[in-house]
């Protein structure tokens, strides 16, 4: 294992998180807010990063895939352990184990909170807060390669290791210039939202943070009622929409934009995601249409819930705690299945689910004509058995990690739902549950171990499970000097 590639890649993410400190820092000017809380976080952060980037000064080799998988795990940490003292400083939350909780709720995008009044919190803290989603939506390393001169064809690894999703590529024949166009796609969708918004009555603080949280799909509010304390359908469609939009695959609007071609529409993991969307939209208003004065009001309040836990955004704009059980327990499948790979959504992805249906049509095919020849296709092209092979040990693991956090859970007490929904939130990334953690309740009352569970859920959601478990590999920290 060569250390000090890894230090000095933790130096660097350590430096820039101090920059982007900078931000909640001016808004908590504007507010006449205390600064003390970022300028100390701030001033922790460069101290640290200096130390790490002089400790890595002499790295050498490049950049294999077990480093490329170790830094991006411990980045995920280190930003967090930083990005909590905020909170902390603030008052916000005093204790580190929940600040923690938070802010890598934040950076991993799931939106589940322990804060059971957020117009109480300091806007600053509040916009740090909405800020990390943004940051940790499309990867913290992502975004490093796009600022910083990593031309290294081994960076590959980095992207590999952080944007989910089964399959992943280059866009571009350079590392920096795909991190850049993913970026660029990212910030404009995002300002275009931002707009639209305050088009729609938000001031500039709401429009901001509300297209942070929609853009990495991550879902903290700065209203205690989340979007629904807005009260307006335009709000609703435009957030909700913006929630699909970024739940689909980047690699396909680079396809669409760029390259000016129609072929990422034909995607089938795209056509799949949006036809269980507007399926479960329609089925859900029909089964709500007794609570609600018409079915387009039904309806609206539907695709919103479920624009929001497909995209594993969190959003609320109804208490869906309420409504009758297969809605519910369509909303439990559909925070599963999650988003599209490549997108900033969370869950197991929807490219997945596309692969293990055509692997088990194959499988059919295979015993009902044994001679007949053919291989399992996505969107034209072949898969190899890895693929399909890693895919299975996905769902694997992520039912052993959902079986093992859910069963440490139970010690505390609380009924099943409220505890295999909280895991299921964390471990798929999205938020509420349903419950005591639904959409008008939070994670305050877990205690600090239960926390500590969820985080890792957290993170492992975030990361996909496989360069978390390269901490703890057999192996992995033998030294390499080149």
């Amino acid at each position: 294992m060569n250390y000090r590639i890894i230090i000095s890649i933790l130096g660097r993410i350590l430096t820039i998180e101090a920059g982007l400190l900078a931000a909640p820092l001016a808004v908590a000017a504007i507010y006449g807010e205390s600064p003390w809380p970022f300028l100390w976080t701030i001033a922790l952060a460069l101290a640290a990063g200096g130390l790490l980037l002089a400790l890595g000064r002499k790295k050498t080799g490049t950049l294999h895939p077990r480093e490329g998988f170790v830094s991006v795990t411990l980045s995920w940490v280190v930003i967090s352990l930083v990005g909590a003292l905020p909170f902390v400083f603030s008052g916000a939350i005093p204790n580190y184990v929940s600040a923690l909780f938070e802010i890598i709720s934040g950076f991993t995008t799931t939106g589940a909170s322990v804060l059971p009044a957020v117009e109480a919190v300091p806007k600053g803290v509040l916009f740090w807060r909405s800020f990390s989603h943004l940051i940790g939506g499309m990867g913290v390393l992502v975004f490093m390669m796009a600022i910083l001169p990593t031309d290294d064809e081994h960076s590959m690894h980095l992207l590999r290791a952080e944007v989910p999703g089964p399959v992943k590529g280059k866009l571009m024949p350079k590392m920096r210039g795909t991190a850049r166009t993913l970026y660029i796609i990212y910030l404009v969708m995002t300002a275009v939202e931002v707009v639209l918004l305050m088009c729609g009555g938000l001031g500039w603080f709401d429009a901001l943070t509300t297209a942070f949280g929609t853009a990495g799909t991550g879902g903290f509010g700065v209203r205690n009622a989340s979007i629904g304390a807005y009260n307006s359908a335009y709000v609703d469609v435009v957030v909700g929409v913006f929630m699909v939009l970024f739940g689909v695959n980047f690699n396909l609007y680079y396809i669409v934009l760029v390259k000016r071609s129609l072929r990422g529409l034909k995607s089938q993991e795209l056509g799949l995601y949006l036809l269980v969307i507007a399926a479960a939209t329609v089925t859900i208003a029909l089964n709500i249409l007794n609570q609600y004065e018409s079915l387009l009001q039904a309806l609206r309040y539907s695709f919103f819930q479920v624009s929001s836990i497909i995209t594993t955004t969190g959003f609320a704009t109804a208490d869906f705690n309420a409504w009758p059980s297969y809605s519910r327990g369509l909303l439990v499948l559909l925070m599963m299945m999650g988003a599209c790979a490549g997108s900033t959504g969370g869950g197991t992805k929807v490219a997945r689910l596309v692969i293990v249906l055509k692997a088990i049509w194959w499988e059919i095919r295979k015993l009902l004509s044994p001679r007949s020849v053919g291989r399992v296709t996505l969107d034209g092209e072949r898969l190899e058995d890895d693929a399909i092979h890693n895919t299975m040990v996905y769902y694997m693991l992520y039912a052993l990690f959902a079986l093992g956090a859910f069963l440490l859970l139970t010690g505390e007490g609380h009924d099943l739902e409220t505890t295999f929904t909280s895991v299921i939130s964390c471990l798929s990334n999205i938020g509420p549950g349903l419950n005591m953690v639904g959409p008008t309740g939070n994670f305050a009352f877990w205690s600090a171990p239960s926390k500590l569970v969820l985080s890792l859920c957290m993170l492992l959601g975030r990361l996909e499970i496989f360069p978390v478990l390269t901490l703890f590999a057999s192996g992995v920290h033998r030294r390499r000097l080149n």
